[in-house]
């Protein structure tokens, strides 16, 4: 006879974590399956998690959470063939009042699993969920790759990362098209504590995030990072997979181009390489996002392409998105009602939370970015030639000078065409 549980979760992610952890808060006999050695073994990040959304759900986890340094600067760069042109942020509030912080997933998601595991859960790693069980057009459990791997459940967490192939299977989900998928690098380098604060202009302990666009990514849609840890930085490059089948170029060929940027190599400078990772991330923003729940079902994190590919978040909308997926399986419990009709409630949840306003906000971002592949290689350009000659002092008058810069600029785009990408700008981006 298989086992019963009142939930099964599929993935020990920040999504499914947050899930279980509050689920088993509420008393409810919940069973964590992961296909890795241990939580976090296989699940890549860029390296940021966010404090307050996290302790809405972990409350007073950082007191104790293995992080790296807290985010107290914010930079972004275009970066154009030669040159970086930005701007930063530096506020010492954020030393009290901290935003975020600099990890390691290996290490946070298995922190994370404890926490869950106090609560009661049942956590088992090293497990591949092959199946859903499906009776009546309900889902009633799961089956697992090992001896007695028939779980029974009343719901279903499907918390499986971007490429969810159980959501496709049943449905949920249809096959993700390149132009929703971002392709990710990252290595992990190694460097002195001491070297990391003097080149970024740190005190001990404090953290620095940088964002970089432009001939970062090689002009496509997508962005790269650079974000200190005590010991090391975590950098990575992600583009979209269109864009790199398109150009026939490999994410190991793109972050070697931006390791040797003439802005970056000094940063990375007689650095080891400790890690090399990849990874997808969904990109279909509000417009990818496929149907959630259903009867005895719901869908999670990146799963759900509940990701915030414009302000490089993930982690905060997966562990918020698990969270509110336990409130609605914990009022579908008190009712003993496990429909896609009581479910639904979760998709309410949703759109009453940041994460559902944050993705409608930008639903045209993408489509925007893609048919305009000049923001990230005409324009940085632009910006790049007009500094270069308005800071170069060689006796030019300066009414000279922003002639030329004009002249220049609407040779490589007419007024009307500046005119047509800033709306698109303000349309899909700001407003």
């Amino acid at each position: 006879m298989p086992e019963k549980f009142d939930v099964v979760v599929v993935g020990a992610g920040p999504s499914g974590l947050a899930a279980a952890y509050k689920l088993a808060e509420a008393g409810l006999k919940v069973l964590v399956i992961e296909r890795g050695e241990f939580p976090g073994a296989k699940n890549v990040m860029g390296g940021i998690i966010y404090k307050k959304p996290t302790e809405a759900v972990f409350p007073e986890i950082f007191k104790e959470a293995p992080v790296e340094r807290p985010i107290i600067e914010q930079r972004y760069y275009f970066l154009t063939d030669t040159a970086k042109i930005g701007f930063s942020y530096r506020n010492p509030r954020y030393k009290e009042d901290i935003s975020g912080y600099s990890v390691f997933r290996a290490k946070f998601d298995r922190f994370l699993a404890k926490k869950v595991q106090e609560k009661g859960a049942l956590l088992i790693t090293e497990t591949v969920v092959e199946d859903l069980i499906v009776k009546d057009g309900k889902v009633k459990g799961v089956i697992a790759g090992r001896k007695e791997g028939e779980v029974l459940a009343d719901v279903v967490v499907l918390a499986e990362g971007a490429h969810s192939l159980l959501a496709q299977k049943y449905g949920f989900q249809k096959p993700i098209p390149p132009q929703n998928l971002a392709v990710a690098v990252k290595e992990v380098i190694g460097l002195p504590a001491s070297v990391i604060e003097d080149r970024f202009n740190i005190e001990p302990g404090e953290g620095v995030a940088i964002e970089l666009f432009g001939k970062a990514t090689a002009g496509m849609v997508g962005t790269a990072f650079i974000y200190t840890n005590q010991n090391s930085l975590s950098i990575g490059v992600g583009a979209l997979m269109s864009d790199l089948i398109k150009r026939r170029i490999s994410p190991n060929d793109l972050i070697e181009a931006f390791k040797n940027h003439p802005a970056i190599k000094p940063l990375l400078r007689d650095g080891e390489v400790k890690e090399y990772l990849a990874h997808l991330i969904p990109e279909g923003g509000y417009k990818g996002i496929p149907k959630l729940y259903g009867d005895g079902i719901v869908i999670v994190g990146d799963a759900g392409m509940l990701v915030n590919s414009i302000h490089r978040e993930g982690a905060n909308l997966a562990i918020t998105s698990g969270a509110l997926a336990a409130k609605a399986i914990i009022r579908a419990a008190s009712q003993g009602d496990f429909s896609a009709n009581t479910l639904k409630v979760y998709e309410d949840y949703l759109k009453e939370s940041f994460v559902m306003k944050d993705l409608e906000k930008y639903k045209n971002a993408k489509d925007f970015l893609e048919q305009n592949h000049d923001l990230m290689t005409t324009y940085p350009d632009m910006m790049d030639e007009a500094f270069f000659e308005l800071f170069m002092v060689d006796g030019v008058p300066k009414r000279d000078k922003f002639k030329a810069i004009k002249e220049k600029a609407l040779s490589k785009r007419s007024f009307w065409q500046m005119v047509k990408d800033a709306y698109g700008l303000w349309k899909g981006l700001i407003r």
